[in-house]
């Protein structure tokens, strides 16, 4: 067994348990299938990741991954949002997600963009944010959908949901945490994003999307030379911004606990090198571990915002621009307790196999749940990759197997010890 050596720092009720979990006969049959597996595995990977899947277009991709389930012998379907629900029974009262995003912020052009060079690292676009997660979960279907019913009363729900990046503003898994849904019947996640094993994502940042829109006559570069140009008042309130943020911006020092970044990801406007543009546009992220922090920065752009278009409508003394900011994204903050049973689940089957992983925090689809103080945590689904949101990412499914292990105990253990309390809403 991996990281058996690690049973030393064990001696809990948990780790206990896990041992009996870890040479069990069911855990035992799922291990050796992602081992004999891992061919297969790798060609799924890459068949999903040449599905274009941009945020707002994941249907075909979805639509794979519910034949694909089916295929295993799960009950699969799509629901409202365009989530792909997969289960051995929807008749259970309670459930472990287990999910992870469908959609990327680059797509393939071509499937021929993604590629396997000659050390067996897969290049392209989405081939670790998400195609490590959504991979994940085929394994999972496939080692735990050879077990019969007798082997173990099995709670996982997977799911591959939309909405994570960009502008989807964590749409899939709003739909499914609704109470009125499975919601209610779900008692803990483990959310599925990229490959690293090194960490735990169990505090959630708030963050807020935001586009400027400034609009005015437009003109002619030499015949209506003068005139109030949006870029040029855009330009100055991204520089007023960024310099009330650098010059002590905050009423006081921020602390390790307060972690805040913006980024101004998007700028639009104009149609040619010689007309003043008759409309400018920025698309921004703000966010930060205090949720207060946030709106300190909503509201210092809004003053920035003002303070450029009257400087811009002043220098030109003409028609007057107009500026609107609209608020395109939110994701709510949250934070699992550090006694949460579902971390402390974690951290044993961590220890168990030689994984030394840090708690972190950052904006992901575990934003949903932990703000409706759900129990959820973010974690990496195994091997190696980099480069993500860019063209050169990459993954390396080194290493894949220990994370796919990982999963599956974690969910195998909290069930074991948590069952009852899942079942009627303790954590």
């Amino acid at each position: 067994m991996a990281g058996a050596g690690g049973s030393g720092k064990l001696e809990t009720a948990a780790g206990a348990c896990l041992r009996q979990l870890a040479e069990s006969a069911a855990v035992r049959r799922c291990f050796q299938w992602i081992a004999s597996r891992r061919r297969w595995i790798d060609e799924r990977h890459l068949e999903l990741c040449r599905i274009p899947a941009p945020t707002f277009e994941e249907q075909e991709r979805a639509e794979w991954m519910l034949a694909r389930f089916v295929e295993l012998g799960w009950k699969a379907e799509l629901d409202k949002a365009g989530n792909v629900v997969a289960a051995l029974s929807f008749k259970r009262h309670q459930y472990i997600a287990v999910t992870a995003h469908l959609d990327t912020v680059l797509a393939p052009r071509s499937p021929d963009e993604i590629t396997v060079d000659g050390d067996g690292a897969f290049r392209g676009p989405g081939v670790a944010d998400n195609g490590a997660g959504l991979a994940a979960l085929l394994a999972l279907a496939g080692a735990v959908g050879e077990l019969d019913g007798s082997d173990w009363d099995c709670p996982l729900l997977l799911v591959a949901n939309v909405g994570e990046e960009g502008e989807g503003n964590l749409s899939g898994m709003r739909h499914l945490c609704r109470p009125s849904g499975l919601g209610a019947r779900i008692g803990a996640f483990l959310i599925l994003d990229g490959p690293s094993t090194d960490r735990i994502t169990c505090r959630a940042v708030a963050s807020r999307r935001f586009e400027i829109l400034i609009q005015g006559p437009g003109g002619h570069s030499w015949s209506d030379s003068g005139a109030a140009n949006p870029v040029h008042a855009l330009s100055r309130a991204i520089a007023l911004f960024l310099d009330r943020q650098g010059n002590g911006a905050r009423r006081e020092p921020a602390t390790a606990d307060e972690r805040t970044a913006f980024n101004f990801g998007v700028i639009e406007g104009g149609t040619s090198v010689n007309s003043i543009p008759a409309l400018a546009r920025a698309k921004l992220d703000l966010r930060s571990e205090s949720p207060g922090r946030v709106e300190e920065m909503a509201s210092l752009l809004s003053a920035c915002l003002e303070k450029a278009l009257e400087a811009e409508n002043h220098r030109s003394g003409g028609a007057r621009l107009s500026a609107r900011i609209r608020e395109i994204g939110y994701r709510p903050a949250g934070r699992l307790p550090l006694d949460a049973p579902l971390l402390g689940c974690l951290r044993a089957v961590d220890a168990w196999l030689g994984i030394r992983s840090q708690l972190d925090s950052a904006s992901t689809d575990a934003n949903i749940p932990l703000s409706l103080g759900m129990q959820a945590v973010s974690i990496g689904a195994g091997g190696e990759g980099g480069g993500a949101h860019t063209p050169a990412e990459w993954y390396h499914p080194r290493g894949r197997e220990i994370g796919l292990k990982r999963i599956l105990l974690a969910a195998a253990l909290l069930w074991k010890t948590e069952g009852t309390a899942l079942a009627v809403g303790g954590s």
